[in-house]
């Protein structure tokens, strides 16, 4: 019973965690991501960008509560964090950066 009770802590803890940490990069690079990529003028590109990374801290927050397990919410909000990034800071082609 204990060790049942235990795990699920732990479970509870790494999806609140998830939810914090794994949530804010997850805005903060589609934030970059959109500031960069979006077909609007720059200034209207970073307002959007800005005010829509509330709703992918909300989504991800939601999304880390209803994966499968605790590790599942960890990696598919890092790999969407890490593509994202990636897709944001690496081109130099169109010299904007967010």
């Amino acid at each position: 019973m204990s060790k049942a009770k235990t795990s699920s802590r732990r479970d509870v803890t790494a999806r609140v965690l998830a939810a914090i940490l794994g949530g804010y990069a997850l805005a903060y690079a589609a934030t970059a991501f959109l500031s960069v990529y979006l077909p609007l003028v720059r200034s209207d590109r970073v307002v959007f960008a800005s005010l829509s990374c509330f709703a992918v801290y909300t989504l991800a927050i939601l999304y880390a509560f209803a994966a499968r397990s605790a590790l599942q919410a960890w990696l598919v909000l890092i790999g969407a964090t890490v593509l994202m990034a990636l897709a944001a800071y690496l081109p130099g082609d169109f010299g904007v950066r967010p």
